[in-house]
């Protein structure tokens, strides 16, 4: 028998109302949803306890039962205006029976979370309907995009759930580059320099009867490399699948250091050592208290600077700003905390959600601030966004992500 609907039969005879909040969480859980049937059976006793007065008090009844985690919130509101009698999923069943006119409207931007959300709301449907005969038709694909392709340009924040899996698997394999700086160590080596204390040591094993010439050369290493994220309310739709990255950058890489901040900064290092990556993220949420908050960059960049910049950033570090810029406090200490952040470290890498507009220009205070003192100024929204930042770690700053690109008047033409 399934969960839900063992879920179902602690429900009153009498009204539907149990049905539809069984059906609406198996909905839930095809989005991506953590929901079992222990959480439905509470839903369902909450609603019967506290009873639906108003549209808000129902959905804030079952947010309160459903929601676990922060970064669901998206697609539960999401789940939710479609699922309990909204317009537009009225819209959506009419057009689905009957023919329409094509609409020569200019469509709008997907919100978040809707894709993953109307694919789970509208399965049952799609599976009983009977195969259609498709003819077959031979297509020259020689100047087509390819399905992944199409999935490496896709907006995460606009991705179905089958594709936030693959793209997942996608940041798993994502090849980091072989970058290296020079120490003051070194290590045996047979071309080189000549060692003196190694031939010494060497020769004193034998009494100095036999001295064989020994060689050195530079250790190398892999740079620390420090993830610094922005978890406030206008970055939660990327908030999970930044936290896969730093995951598969803490994998493969041994000095990897990841904070998070909103209104505080949290280190979450530690969380992200974990093998399993749903297991890192499920203690990566129960550490962090400020998810889709406020954010206070300049206070949380002063908190790293005083607290953990002396402790992370050696031997040439390499930091990695996830944020879009948009300070709530007043920006008078931002300027110097990024200025002294860019000092410490040997590179500093801003990755701006925002880049994916065509038509962003760095008006905001934030940005106008932070700008001066980065390295590179880079779109993280997307696959092909993050291909493009492992594999340039290694490399100079090129010109399409210099950042004097964006200052002064703000248009990326203005150099």
């Amino acid at each position: 028998m399934d969960d839900f609907a063992a879920a179902s039969k602690t429900a009153k005879p009498e009204g539907r109302i149990a049905d539809n909040i069984v059906y609406f969480a198996r909905a839930l859980r095809k989005a991506g949803m953590r929901v079992g049937p222990a959480s439905v059976k509470d839903a369902i006793e909450a609603v019967l306890v506290a009873g639906i007065g108003s549209r808000d008090d129902f959905y804030w009844t079952l947010h309160a039962v459903l929601v676990s985690r922060h970064e669901d919130h998206a697609t539960f509101d999401e789940a939710f205006r479609l699922f309990w009698k909204s317009r537009e999923l009225i819209e959506k069943m009419i057009a689905m029976f009957s023919p329409v006119a094509p609409d020569k409207r200019e469509k709008q931007k997907p919100r978040t979370a809707e894709n993953r959300v109307s694919q789970a709301m509208f399965e049952g449907h799609e599976k009983n309907q009977p195969p259609r005969e498709i003819p077959e038709i031979e297509i020259d694909a020689r100047f087509t995009v390819s399905g992944n392709e199409m999935l490496r340009g896709k907006d995460f924040a606009q991705m179905s759930a089958a594709e936030m899996s693959d793209a997942k698997r996608a940041i798993a394999a994502l090849q980091l580059p072989f970058d290296m700086v020079a120490t003051r160590r070194f290590r045996p080596d047979t071309r080189g320099r000549v060692d003196p204390r190694a031939m010494m040591r060497a020769a004193a094993r034998t009494g100095g009867e036999l001295i064989l010439p020994k060689f050195r050369s530079v250790r190398e290493v892999h740079p620390p490399l420090v993830v610094l994220a922005d978890i406030s309310g206008s970055m939660s739709q990327y908030t999970r699948i930044f936290l896969h990255f730093l995951h598969a950058l803490t994998e493969k890489r041994r000095r990897v250091h990841t904070f998070v901040f909103g209104t505080r900064l949290t280190n979450l290092t530690r969380q992200m050592r974990h093998r399993d990556p749903d297991e890192a993220l499920a203690d990566s949420s129960a550490a962090v208290q400020d998810w889709s908050g406020g954010t206070r960059i300049g206070d949380t960049l002063h908190e790293f600077n005083r607290l953990w910049s002396r402790r992370v950033l050696g031997q040439g570090a390499v930091v990695l700003l996830i944020t879009d810029g948009l300070e709530r406090d007043d920006v008078a200490g931002l300027s110097e905390e990024m200025e002294r952040l860019r000092k410490s470290c040997r590179r500093l890498i801003w990755l701006n959600p925002l880049l994916r507009f065509d038509g962003f220009e760095a008006r905001a205070r934030g940005v106008k601030a932070m700008l001066p003192h980065v390295d590179e100024f880079r779109p993280v929204h997307n696959l092909n966004a993050l291909s493009d930042l492992c594999a340039s770690l290694d490399k100079a700053t090129t010109r399409d992500v210099d950042p004097r690109r964006w200052m002064g008047i703000g248009r990326p033409h203005a150099a």
